[in-house]
């Protein structure tokens, strides 16, 4: 009895002692300017067969993270919230893109960088764009942030890139509002047609457009027995956009009477 009894109090002292064996210990992350530095490497990328050039945005975004996690307070967190918007944008997952770029200018609304985030997020819209016959929301939510861009920072390094892509943006648009005026113009459907060439001439002037959509809504006036309308309509193309490709059939219709 007495062996059974000191054998149960050896287990019992062996048990115990692995029990309090040492605690876990935690290592302490790299300093945030190693991390940093760690990302920017692992965005180089690496090429492979000397041809394809990959990049693992995961790890990027991760890396930057822990820079954030760990180092809340540094610079270093400000500067890693850019890198992974921007580490987003070029893996082409444009939502959380927009999401982090939205998120810094909230956060950091004094930043330098605070231009460069409007117009990165312009760009996640614009590179959702759809064509022309399509639904063209994300080009409008586009040119929201290039409007804001061009009101708030004119004078900003963006401000010029921004000026061309307004433009193209507000092109498209028209170009869509143009199809559909063409779409109601070809069923015979002309006060439908009509309204949407007025619509374009009014919201959109000053983009190449003016001389075809004036010429097309003459035809619309014509087919709706709006004479007087359609000849003002033609002369206008003949003295204003005398140089256009439609300033001859305008005179021609001019003359015929048609």
């Amino acid at each position: 009895m007495l062996a059974r009894a000191s054998a149960s109090l050896a287990l019992c002292a062996l048990l115990i002692a692995g029990c309090a064996s040492d605690p876990p210990v935690f290592e302490e992350p790299p300093p945030a300017d190693d991390l940093y530095q760690e990302g920017l490497t692992v965005l180089q990328g690496r090429r492979i067969l000397g041809v394809y050039h990959k990049v693992d945005y995961n790890r990027a975004i991760e890396t930057f993270q822990a820079i954030i996690d760990s180092y809340p307070y540094s610079d270093y967190a400000v500067t890693a919230e850019l890198k992974i918007a921007d580490s987003y944008f070029d893996d082409q997952r444009y939502e959380e893109a927009l999401s982090y770029y939205r998120d810094f200018g909230d956060l950091h609304p004094q930043h330098e960088k605070v231009p460069y985030t409007i117009f990165r997020s312009g760009l996640c819209h614009e590179r959702r764009m759809r064509s022309t016959n399509r639904d063209q929301t994300a080009t409008r939510d586009a040119l929201v942030y290039l409007d804001r861009l061009l009101a708030t920072y004119p004078h900003s390094e963006y401000a010029e890139e921004a000026e061309v892509l307004w433009r193209d943006l507000r092109t498209q648009l028209a170009q869509s509002v143009m199809g559909i005026a063409d779409f109601y113009r070809k069923r015979g459907e002309y006060e439908s047609a009509a309204e949407r060439y007025r619509s374009l001439l009014n919201e959109y002037p000053g983009l190449g457009l003016d001389p075809e959509a004036l010429y097309r809504l003459g035809i619309c006036y014509s087919n709706m027995n709006r004479r007087t309308e359609a000849d003002r309509i033609f002369e206008a193309i003949v003295q204003n956009y005398h140089d256009s490709d439609v300033a001859g059939e305008a005179e021609k219709r001019i003359a015929s009477g048609k």
